[in-house]
């Protein structure tokens, strides 16, 4: 009996030390994600303002999306071309742009909303008795030039009071709206409330500004895409939508942190004053789309094209369930 219990004793210790001689097949490594390389057109230089683009990049959001982004600091106006033209999927663009593209054809589709209120106004001295549209008649008006949120924000403030674009002198003066101001240049500059009001006021300037949203409730900043991309890669879009949703949620949630990576991709603004570009982003967040985060409202795409119907930059009302959705936004 006790040679019967050794002998399965010993067997056992033999299966045993066999199945540790073989070690398990070694699994492969899962292959790296190939990200689909995205050029972004912002439409203005590197700025503070775009900080949940760059947060969205600096966690991984992109990455974790399956993008690899890079950003395109091209005029407005060229990424709505380059879109229309599927050269390039995405970019961030105002409203307006969105109907006049498609007023000349183009197969553009707004995906997202980034901002609610419409951040274009005019900024003047206070003191010269600037303070609604009806003032600027007769008036010297600089902006970047005649494109843009910048031009269709005056024309849209311009129309509110009946005043036509020859009832101001308009100068073109590239982004130095501040400089022009301060030097008597311009006696009024159009303006990103969110920024240069605020660098002006840092200055010690006292100024007053006409805010296109107290007379327009217009489609603002947001994301484009085009009928291909949708048709042909939706999770795409989807990614990219989502993605730079995380951005805008953790910039609302988070304004210091943002501002913090923001710095590694704005030149200067280590440099710049804290507080100065702090509320800088505070103001912009104010403005952003908040509740839902990226919803298009249909009733400001009915304001904005009736605003360029009565300017004649488009000529017929356009189908406005095609120039935009919410099916990617997250429930």
């Amino acid at each position: 009996m006790k040679k019967h219990v050794l002998f399965l004793i010993v067997a056992a210790m033999l299966v045993l030390t066999a199945c540790q001689a073989e070690p398990a097949p070694a699994q492969p490594e899962a292959a790296p994600q190939e990200l689909t390389h995205i050029r972004l057109p912002m439409g203005y230089i590197p700025n503070v303002q775009y900080t949940p683009f760059y947060v969205a990049v600096e966690l991984g959001f992109y990455e974790k999306a399956g993008i690899e982004l890079e950003f395109d600091y091209s005029f407005e106006t060229d990424g709505v071309a380059l879109v229309g033209a599927d050269d390039l999927q995405f970019s961030v663009v105002s409203g307006e742009q969105v109907l006049m593209a498609r007023n000349q054809g183009l197969p553009v589709v707004y995906v997202m909303a980034w901002y609610r209120d419409y951040p274009v106004g005019v900024v003047a001295m206070t003191g010269q008795g600037i303070t609604q549209p009806g003032d600027l008649a007769g008036k010297r008006v600089g902006l970047p030039g005649p494109f843009g949120a910048n031009y269709i924000g005056l024309r849209a403030l311009l129309d509110a009071t009946g005043l036509q674009e020859s009832d101001i002198t308009l100068d073109s003066i590239g982004f130095n709206q501040v400089e022009a101001l301060v030097a008597g240049q311009e006696d009024a500059v159009v303006v990103y409330t969110t920024n240069e009001p605020i660098q002006l006021q840092s200055q010690g300037y006292d100024v007053d500004v006409i805010a296109v949203a107290d007379y327009a409730h217009l489609v603002s900043n947001g994301l484009l895409t085009n009928e291909t991309t949708i048709a042909n890669h939706p999770e795409l879009v989807r990614g990219m939508v989502e993605a730079t949703l995380s951005g805008i949620r953790y910039t609302i949630a988070h304004p210091e942190d943002a501002y913090e990576i923001a710095k590694k991709y704005v030149d200067g603004l280590e440099e710049a004053d804290i507080h100065v570009q702090l509320d800088i982003l505070r103001a912009s967040i104010a403005l952003y789309q908040h509740d839902p985060v990226g919803y298009s409202d249909l009733q400001a795409w009915q304001n904005m094209q009736d605003v360029l119907i009565n300017m004649q930059l488009i000529n017929a009302p356009l189908d406005l369930e095609a120039a935009f959705t919410n099916d990617f936004i997250e429930n």
